[in-house]
């Protein structure tokens, strides 16, 4: 082995020790504990979806406040608040106000307080890319269903490793359907009213409460 197999050789060993499922997990706990710190963060956000084979392509943004598991989103045109005992889901369009609690589901598509603990169970880990972006170093994690999922096939969260937050999160389905969801103009600690996300139904008088 000369000196050069020598260097390759020793520089793969430390690579994969940097890329073990529990160097992963760490990154990912390190994140999590970061966001759980502040007060509050906002973001404006871009969600992607997009299917190559099918040549389509959607592209929409958004906004989201979240103060622990109390959140605030807006996306394609409609609101939802979360107060820590309903939710309520705003559509303008359609003059209409769903009230619902969280076991009931979620038909909005967008619950940003799981972007802190979704990973932690159900999941495999693997060290992945390493990104420059516009300056900032984004580390993935691919995230791999411990069990059989037909609808997905892996998640892929990319971590700023400047300010430990996350940046992205792709979802790539099994049907070759690709989600992105990029955060943006991440603030963290803002000031917030008392009754951010309380519902004000006195904004809405003429609205259709289905609850």
């Amino acid at each position: 082995m000369n000196v050069y197999q020598i260097i390759i050789f020793l520089f793969l060993s430390l690579s994969l020790k940097a890329q073990s499922p529990e160097a992963a997990r760490k990154l990912l706990d390190e994140v999590s504990s970061t966001i759980a710190s502040f007060d509050n963060l906002s973001f404006d956000f871009t969600y992607v979806l997009e299917n190559r084979q099918e040549n389509i392509r959607q592209e929409t943004n958004g906004f989201a406040t979240i103060s622990g598991d109390l959140y605030k989103v807006n996306f394609l045109g409609n609101e939802q608040l979360f107060d820590g005992e309903k939710t309520y889901t705003i559509v303008p369009e359609n003059e209409e106000v769903t009230i619902s609690s969280p076991e009931e589901g979620d038909d909005f598509g967008i619950n940003p307080s799981e972007l802190l603990v979704f990973y932690k169970s159900g999941y495999a880990y693997q060290w992945d890319i390493k990104q420059n972006v516009l300056g900032r170093p984004i580390q993935f994690i691919k995230l791999i269903p411990n069990q059989e999922n037909k609808d997905l096939k892996y998640l892929l969260l990319g971590i700023d490793m400047n300010r430990k937050t996350i940046y992205r999160l792709i979802e790539i389905a099994s049907s070759e359907t690709r989600t992105t969801l990029t955060l943006k103009n991440l603030k963290t600690n803002t000031i917030l009213s008392p009754n951010f996300f309380t519902f004000d139904s006195s904004k809405y008088p003429d609205y259709y409460i289905n609850d």
